[in-house]
């Protein structure tokens, strides 16, 4: 019976930072970095949007976004990018996938 409540499966993809390097390379994705916008400034990985996760109005801007476009989401660790791929993927998003390990694992450069 215990089973039961660890057998739900994720919504949204994990992906290592190797896999979602290739797949945000994609044409027609949206890249979304959920961190605060300070720690956006600090850097980010190319081509990303900021929208912060803990920001008020996160739901509604995640409203106004296209939710049949592969959207990949990171931030510095992971956890918070976790939260916001379950709200993307709870919002009607179709493809939606984290970096695990956040731009604390990423081997690439940030841009500013």
């Amino acid at each position: 019976m215990f089973g039961l409540f660890n057998s739900a499966s994720k919504a949204y993809q994990d992906l290592k930072p190797a896999e979602f390097s290739a797949a945000v390379r994609q044409p027609g994705i949206v890249l979304l970095d959920v961190r605060r916008p300070d720690e956006f400034a600090g850097g980010h990985l190319p081509g990303a949007v900021n929208l912060d996760v803990t920001a008020p109005d996160f739901a509604r801007r995640v409203a106004a976004l296209d939710k049949t476009r592969p959207t990949y989401v990171y931030c510095r660790s992971g956890a918070r990018s976790a939260t916001a791929a379950a709200q993307l993927t709870g919002a009607g998003f179709t493809t939606v996938a984290n970096l695990l390990g956040g731009v604390l694992d990423w081997p690439e450069k940030l841009v500013r």
